[in-house]
């Protein structure tokens, strides 16, 4: 497989941040922290590694992903306009009342999305069952999801991890975005996570952390999880500033779900333009 240099995916990640502030800002708001830091993920996993056609979203042996922090659905929402899913200009369809995007992931208004999501805790668990069936019925596919450290308080989340281990499921790799952060606070003040990697590898995954702003980083974890199956699912965990790639977002102490006046995005647009211009990706 032809992997992806560095800078493409860097470019790839800005156009998908591009994105996700094109949506959040149509709506004067929404959960744009724990959406913007998942852009470099995103951008290796669609462009490197899930078997997809955008023209044909129920392709039946495609890769799934799955959020299970469904409500950084504006990050997905991006990632899928930039592969092509639907026209860039629907992401200013957030939230509103025709519903073409939805706040929250859902599979039934919005093609590429597999499963629709925000009730946290439940997103692993769907893709542990669709991860058995493919193995059931000896089908090469491959379960992506994302899961978020708030929500690992969910008893549900290390159900599904039990679970996962047990059937060996090593066609799933899932994330954890953890950026510490979560609604009503830090981690460590609301409901502390301790070592997630140890936690995991302790459920008898292989389980491994990566900066989360590190492209490349991530695509070498990816490789090793797509490419050297072992048995055993999958979590790399992505250690991230909630926020990620905005400096204005990620100085606010809480940028869980906020409101976007026309002066915060003029100053996390200017952001992104010097980032650009860095990249050669034009930021209009």
């Amino acid at each position: 497989m032809i992997k992806s240099d560095k800078k493409q995916l860097e470019q790839t990640a800005l156009r998908i941040r591009l994105g996700i502030i094109r949506a959040i800002s149509s709506n004067h708001g929404g959960h744009i922290g724990g959406s913007l830091d998942l852009a470099e993920m995103l951008a290796v996993v669609y462009s490197d590694f899930m078997r997809v056609d955008p023209k044909n979203p129920r392709l039946e042996n495609r890769d799934f992903m799955i959020f299970s922090k469904g409500h950084a659905g504006p990050a997905l929402y991006a990632a899928l306009a930039e592969k092509g899913y639907f026209p860039a200009e629907r992401l200013e369809n957030l939230n509103k009342m025709n519903n073409l995007l939805p706040g929250h992931c859902d599979r039934n208004k919005v093609p590429g999305v597999d499963a629709t999501t925000g009730s946290l805790g439940q997103g692993l668990s769907i893709a542990c069952g669709i991860a058995l069936s493919a193995k059931a019925t000896n089908r090469d596919q491959r379960v992506f999801c994302v899961t978020g450290d708030g929500e690992s308080a969910e008893g549900q989340i290390w159900e599904a991890a039990q679970f996962a281990a047990h059937y060996k499921l090593d066609n799933l790799v899932a994330f954890l975005d953890w950026n510490k952060m979560q609604i009503d606070g830090s981690n460590d003040e609301v409901m502390s996570l301790g070592d997630p990697v140890a936690k995991y590898q302790a459920f008898g995954w292989n389980a491994c952390k990566v900066v989360g702003s590190d492209v490349l980083a991530i695509q070498e974890a990816v490789a090793r999880a797509v490419e050297a199956p072992n048995r055993k699912p999958n979590m790399i965990v992505l250690d991230t500033i909630k926020g990620q790639g905005s400096q204005s977002i990620m100085e606010m102490s809480n940028n869980h779900c906020i409101g976007f006046p026309a002066d915060l995005e003029q100053k996390v647009k200017q952001e992104l333009k010097e980032q650009g211009e860095k990249l050669g990706v034009e930021v209009k």
